[in-house]
């Protein structure tokens, strides 16, 4: 291996120990819950899920997505952060 790989991977560990220097802004993971798979995503700030607590309680989040939030912290957006809940007008 020539030394500029060395670098690189060096510089790619360093920047592995600092997650604050992403921010991820779009997002499709597949979450293995307890009772199924669900699709979770992130576009911008909005987050969204296929499970039944998200798509029916219209709380603007679920612990899939609060689990992923918890994993990617430093990573995500401060609006990202935190899941907002939806305002439904009647």
């Amino acid at each position: 291996m020539n030394s500029s790989m060395i670098g690189k991977i060096e510089k790619a560990q360093r920047y592995a120990r600092e997650p604050e220097r992403v921010t991820v802004r779009q997002l499709s993971t597949t979450f293995h819950g307890g009772h199924d798979d669900y699709v979770v995503s992130l576009d911008g700030d909005r987050w969204t899920c296929n499970c039944h607590t998200f798509e029916t309680h219209m709380i603007g989040t679920c612990s899939h997505i609060m689990a992923i939030q918890q994993m990617l912290g430093p990573m995500l957006d401060q609006d990202a952060r935190y899941a907002h809940e939806e305002v439904v007008l009647a």
